[in-house]
């Protein structure tokens, strides 16, 4: 399985970015019936999750990101997606979209995201 992501940049406080993360090489069954998530790493800190999907369909967020962020997938087109709005220059961190089958963990190689105050 591979995971690439894309949409990071660099905004001023108050904006918005979607974060995208295509698979492949996976079957869609398999990425239907897997776990979603989206983590972060700041520099210095540990990685942290920021939204999952669970594969009963569950939304969680972390507490700093509710109301704010967005985790949702696109089945057929084998895509997650992290809707983020009223960004903080707190959110600056490298982003990671994370499959998690029954068999395996994958992650993608990171997306940067920078908010300015």
């Amino acid at each position: 399985v591979q995971l690439v992501e894309s949409g990071g940049g660099s905004v001023q406080a108050g904006g918005s970015l979607k974060l995208s993360c295509r698979a492949s090489r996976i079957i869609t069954s398999t990425f239907t019936s897997s776990r979603m998530g989206w983590y972060r790493q700041a520099p210095g800190k540990q990685r942290e999750l920021v939204a999952e999907l669970t594969r009963d369909g569950v939304k969680n967020y972390q507490d700093s990101v509710k109301g704010r962020f967005t985790i949702s997938k696109d089945n057929a087109k084998k895509m997650v997606y992290l809707q983020m709005n009223s960004l903080q220059p707190e959110d600056t961190a490298t982003y990671y979209c994370n499959v998690d089958t029954d068999s395996w963990d994958y992650w993608g190689q990171g997306t940067q995201v920078t908010v300015s105050s």
